[in-house]
């Protein structure tokens, strides 16, 4: 089966089809998930957390971010693979937005880049397209703008006004898709009809986005499920817990003659 394309993620907002972008930060989980053929992957910053361990996902730097990114594009076969940029690594000058984002692309192979940001950043995302940078904006009450109030809050909320000038700026100057966080419906509905390009929906956006997001606890990989199960759909990490404990009392118990383990 062919690689979906970017052109044809857009088709499917034309044709009315509903979409999901996975979130992924390393080569074994992107073969398990694409193999299940999501629409798109989304390899994000928040993988400076739940991967390498990170304090803040604002402590990710543009080389963790080509290492995961690297990474999942080598296992992902079935859509297109985007990558976050880091904190700071665009906000600075224009220049350093199109190096940066060169590099990433360049090194990793991935599809294209995602920046957060508002209209303020339209003329990066312009600026990025015009030398051959596919870009998907993210906007709203970002990660990274949200780390200055203290983190992501349910109750914290932009103007309509704003919210319709920064996705109308990022539209126009040649993002593919945008993400939305911390924008509610039925605004994001609104936003979602009005929009030619696809609409994704993060924090509190809701479900009428063209497309949604999946990411490892969907089906339950995080440490806290293990003693709270919580996947929506699946309970990996509890599965994996029980298993690996299984293996380690057999072994202690000389019940287990184990062969090598094969290379995949």
């Amino acid at each position: 089966m062919a690689k979906k394309t970017i052109g044809e993620i857009q088709q499917m907002k034309a044709e009315g089809k509903k979409g999901v972008m996975w979130i992924c930060y390393s080569y074994e989980t992107a073969r398990i998930f694409d193999k299940a053929g999501p629409d798109m992957f989304l390899v994000g910053d928040s993988g400076s957390r739940f991967l390498l361990g990170h304090p803040e996902t604002n402590d990710t730097t543009l080389e963790d971010m080509i290492s995961m990114g690297r990474a999942v594009a080598r296992a992902v076969q079935s859509g297109p693979v985007v990558v976050d940029m880091p904190f700071m690594s665009y906000q600075t000058s224009i220049e350093d937005a199109v190096r940066n984002a060169g590099r990433i692309v360049k090194e990793t192979r991935c599809d294209a880049v995602k920046l957060e940001g508002d209209a303020y950043f339209a003329p990066t995302v312009a600026a990025l397209v015009k030398v051959g940078i596919n870009v998907m904006a993210h906007t709203g009450v970002t990660p990274m703008a949200s780390s200055a109030m203290g983190g992501m809050r349910g109750g914290f909320t932009l103007p309509s006004e704003k919210v319709w000038n920064d996705v109308r700026s990022l539209q126009d100057a040649g993002a593919f898709s945008i993400v939305l966080t911390g924008i509610r419906p039925p605004l994001t509905e609104e936003i979602t009809k009005e929009l030619r390009i696809p609409t994704i929906a993060g924090y509190l956006a809701g479900e009428e986005c063209d497309l949604l997001l999946g990411w490892p606890n969907t089906v339950g990989y995080a440490y806290d499920a293990i003693e709270r199960p919580a996947g929506q759909y699946g309970a990996a990490a509890k599965t994996m817990y029980d298993g690996a404990v299984a293996y380690i009392a057999d072994v202690r118990a000389g019940r287990v003659r184990r062969r090598q383990p094969q290379p995949a």
